[in-house]
């Protein structure tokens, strides 16, 4: 689809720069793309509210060890 819009040439210049893309389209649709996958997982997130959990945290929290998270950093 082609659209004509008016940017903010110094916003525009900045994405392009933070994001390493080198035309204003590339920019725009990963502006876009970004956009839709945060708010998505924003709406998700916000889906999960309420939901509840029933379980002790301490017990989560003793079955667990800094060896243990180190490991997985390790394997990841």
């Amino acid at each position: 689809m082609r659209t004509n819009i008016e940017l903010d040439d110094a916003l525009i210049a900045e994405a392009m720069e933070i994001t390493g893309l080198s035309t204003k389209k590339a920019t725009v649709e990963k502006a876009l793309r970004d956009l839709v996958e945060n708010l998505g997982r924003r709406k998700a997130l916000q889906e999960l509210r309420g939901i509840g959990w029933s379980g002790d945290l301490e017990d989560v929290r003793d079955s667990w060890s800094v060896d243990d998270i180190k490991s997985q950093d390790a394997a990841e």
